[in-house]
């Protein structure tokens, strides 16, 4: 799990402590520590890569808030989108998905999904769950 993902998972569970009348900065310091359940998904799509790009972060700025996305590097043939989406029961466990898209033969692009979440004592599978069902969502 890279820092970020951590990071961002962190806050968004402080944020929700905090409006549930919890202290998000204990949360915050909690998620911390919880163990994550993290998965990705390896999909070949049959798009040009320009367009490729455009429908990943439709289908995932649909599914969630868009934030910071990881750095690619510079040359034209990859590119990255990340947002935090809803996981779990009712939508409410914040879930992380990241996607690298890079461009591939003939006219296709591969995409590496990747959804992270925190699991607390009940184990809800979030991140999983999350980037499967964004994974079947872009291959339709």
């Amino acid at each position: 799990m890279d820092q970020d993902e951590d990071r961002i998972l962190a806050a968004e569970l402080a944020a929700l402590g905090a409006v549930s009348g919890g202290s998000g900065r204990l949360t915050g310091l909690v998620a911390k520590v919880l163990r994550t359940n993290a998965h990705e998904v390896d999909l070949v799509i049959a798009l040009p890569f320009d367009a490729c790009v455009r429908h990943v972060a439709t289908v995932l700025e649909r599914a969630g808030r868009p934030v910071a996305s990881p750095p690619v590097e510079p040359g034209g043939g990859t590119a990255s989108v990340r947002v935090v989406a809803g996981g779990g029961a009712g939508g409410l466990n914040p879930v992380v998905v990241t996607a690298w898209v890079a461009r591939g033969p003939q006219d296709t692009c591969t995409v590496r999904l990747r959804g992270a979440a925190k699991e607390g004592l009940i184990k809800q599978r979030a991140g999983e769950k999350t980037a499967t069902r964004l994974a079947a969502l872009l291959s339709a």
